[in-house]
């Protein structure tokens, strides 16, 4: 058997080398030909490459003989084997500079075995015939921010399973999410990372395969049908993707030809010593080329409608999370290498993919994060707002009756709202590790958490900005998450279970419908206070509007006891209807203000309750509605304007 010579794409090979490439996926990895397969990788130190496989007895070490051929200054190895065929295992053997073989498997495969196998699998370019072409046409500039975007946050393999516990595959899990979400009213999904990774422990953030579908749920096409049939039902997908580090299993990117290649070769500024993983090296050219290519990937090959990048801090900040830092060649902790590759990518997807959704997980005060990089920002188009997320479940997880003590919590977030474009998330991170279930954070007995937490969920979604929930949340599981089993959807059995998954639905549809909810989402012209400092009641008032005018008023009541003839000031005289009130008894609530104010007949159905404006002035308007508030609860009114 003999490794033959094959062509190179110069063109393709120079911008590889400049950290231009963004379709580099094209150039190095795996290619089926009409009479065997080319194989191309970059190990620039390295001594020797070969391709050990299915085709030729997986020799190893210096038995391997299919050597590949050194391609100029390059770093590239490149050949073409004939008897190497589309669906067969291989590895490469690198003979790295220190002498020492190593099997690696292919940095670009596209497709890889199932765990613990590691190796790669040629694969031949997918035949898919896409039928989202409306979808596509049809998502709006990812920067317009005047669209919903509310986002199911869902790990694939604990979603759902099969009744003997096996995973459900791809095409599986795509008809049953589609029908799922689509009836619960989200608008978007983000799946926690699907690329190859080699441990289920790590929820798939230590990635292996950044070109390949992990082979858990099935082949490439698989999953290419199921984001098909997603978008053919109005739903679209985000990923999340993992630019920031890598494990450091011996198969995979680790030392790739003898020496760090993908990590940084300073061992102070490679290893993240939290998660033990190791950080790429921003300022080589081939690995900005690797990094923004496998982002193109998902958006040209699998279309993406976005990306959640994990870890942003950890790119950000030379040894984030430590008291000590490597400074830059400025003196700064900043990594620098690491800022040019998230302006370059982003900027990069924006010209060419527009209404793709870039979001930065982020946990520091780095500023204009979401402002364009013409502008001097990084490019993303939205920030996970993690204070808003720690002050709200402090809050919300504090004795009622203390919350008048620490009313800010809730107020302070207005403060900073429209510094950048944020997310409001309720994700994976906060339901593991012994925080416990949104559910078991919340105080009191039975009947109060489920208050609670419908309470929490109608303040999440009136706040500006774009909104995650984690699968699980959204029917009041009460364990933590457990990524080895699927969620307690028996649960669903038991009432107040059930009502509170009602609740969420229709939650989810007032978002959709009502675009006060989300079209003015960036300025005070779609905000305004009423009165944020009722401390003594814990109360909150806050008006939501839309580009025409039309506005919403939410009135939040913290505490589990009715308030009886509420003064709140209104922006105009009219009839106010109750759009929604949490505590009514459909969504398992005590039905206080149906039973108190109008007997026999049950609020949010026809027959709603209406209050009418009174000639007092009050909070700094004109006129005012004087009204009770239920206990632990929250209203959504909406003035009848005909009658007004």
């Amino acid at each position: 058997m003999t490794c033959l010579p094959c062509e190179i794409d110069q063109v393709a090979t120079y911008l590889f080398n400049r950290g231009e490439n963004i379709q580099a996926y094209n150039l190095l990895g795996a290619f089926p030909e009409h009479n065997g397969v080319k194989f191309v990788v970059w190990a620039p130190r390295a001594l020797s490459v070969a391709v050990s496989g299915d085709f030729n007895g997986w020799p190893e070490g210096e038995s391997a003989r299919d050597h590949l051929y050194k391609v100029g200054s390059s770093g590239l190895w490149g050949g073409f084997i004939p008897e190497a065929r589309v669906g067969q295992c291989y590895k490469y053997v690198v003979r790295g500079a220190t002498g020492t073989y190593v099997m690696k498997a292919d940095p670009f495969a596209r497709s890889t075995e199932l765990r613990p196998a590691t190796a790669s699998i040629v694969s031949a370019a997918s035949e898919y015939c896409w039928g989202d072409q409306e979808w596509l046409i049809r998502r709006p500039a990812a920067r317009a921010n005047n669209y919903p975007l509310n986002i199911y946050e869902v790990h694939v393999g604990s979603w759902r399973r099969k009744p003997n516990g096996e995973l459900l595959n791809w095409r599986e899990f795509g008809e049953r999410l589609a029908a799922y979400v689509r009836d619960m009213g989200y608008t978007h999904v983000e799946l926690l990372p699907i690329m190859e990774h080699p441990l289920d422990a790590s929820w798939g953030y230590q990635v292996s395969g950044f070109f390949a579908p992990t082979a858990r749920f099935g082949k490439p096409d698989d999953l290419r049908y199921c984001i098909d049939h997603l978008h053919q039902n109005g739903i679209g997908v985000i990923l999340d993707w993992v630019p920031a580090h890598f494990p450091r299993d011996l198969f995979a990117l680790y030392c790739f030809d003898g020496l760090p290649l993908y990590e940084h070769s300073d061992k102070r500024l490679r290893e993240q010593d939290n998660w033990g993983t190791l950080i790429f090296d921003y300022d080589r050219s081939e690995v900005r080329s690797f990094l923004m290519s496998s982002a193109f990937y998902w958006i040209e090959e699998f279309h993406a409608d976005g990306f959640r990048f994990d870890a942003v801090s950890v790119m950000l900040y030379n040894n984030y999370g430590e008291d000590s830092f490597v400074p830059n060649i400025e003196g700064g902790r900043e990594n620098l290498g690491a800022i040019k590759f998230i302006r370059e990518l982003n900027e990069r997807i924006e010209k060419k993919h527009p209404q793709v959704i870039l979001c930065a997980e982020e946990a520091t005060v780095w500023q204009d994060l979401t402002k364009p990089v013409s502008e001097g920002g990084l490019g993303f188009h939205y920030k996970w707002d993690m204070g808003w997320m720690h002050d709200t479940l402090d809050y919300f997880s504090t004795d009622h009756f203390y919350r008048p003590k620490i009313h800010n919590k809730i107020s302070f977030a207005m403060s900073y709202a429209f510094s950048e474009r944020f997310i409001k998330p309720l994700s994976h991170d906060e339901v593991v590790h012994g925080k416990r279930s949104l559910l078991d954070r919340m105080p009191g007995d039975y009947w109060r958490r489920f208050a609670g937490l419908r309470l929490l969920y109608l303040y999440m979604i009136s706040h500006p900005g774009g909104k995650l929930l984690f699968m699980g949340a959204e029917f009041g599981q009460f364990i933590e998450w457990r990524y080895y089993e699927e969620l307690e959807w028996f649960m669903l059995d038991f009432d107040k279970h059930r009502e509170l998954h009602d609740f969420v639905r229709r939650l989810n549809y007032l978002y959709k419908n009502y675009p006060m909810f989300y079209e003015v989402d960036n300025n005070w012209e779609g905000f305004s206070w009423i009165n944020p400092d009722d401390a003594d009641n814990a109360v909150y008032s806050y008006w939501r509007r839309d580009s025409s005018g039309n506005y919403l008023i939410f009135l939040l009541n913290m505490i589990p006891r009715p308030l009886k003839n509420y003064v709140v000031g209104v922006p105009e005289a009219g009839s106010y209807s109750v759009l929604l009130d949490t505590d009514a008894a459909q969504w398992g609530g005590s039905g206080w203000l149906s039973r108190n104010e109008v007997p026999q007949k049950e609020v949010n159905t026809s027959a709603n309750l209406v209050y009418n404006t009174d000639e007092m002035a009050w909070n700094g308007y004109a006129r005012s509605l004087t009204l009770d508030l239920p206990p632990l609860a929250g209203l959504i009114l909406k003035i009848d304007k005909q009658k007004g």
